[in-house]
């Protein structure tokens, strides 16, 4: 009996780390909709932010990463 309720513990937890995914893909989405924003109002000064960008989206996606990590660390870890 012990054992499963720590075992529903770790999936829990799992769960709730998840929650860092969708906010990883809703500051990808937030990063390129404001540029996209940007880039329409004035597309001559688009073509040296989108470095900026890439760069952006790569932390985004970097906290989504952490959080999947946490997630499996919880999930299998014993």
């Amino acid at each position: 009996m012990e054992g499963d309720i720590a075992q529903m513990g770790q999936f829990i937890g799992a769960g709730l780390a998840s929650v860092g995914m969708g906010g990883a893909a809703i500051g990808v989405g937030n990063v390129v909709g404001n540029f996209l924003s940007g880039a329409l109002r004035n597309p001559s000064a688009a073509a040296g932010q989108t470095a900026t960008m890439f760069i952006g989206i790569a932390f985004a996606e970097a906290l989504g990463i952490f959080s999947f990590l946490v997630a499996l660390l919880l999930m299998f870890a014993v």
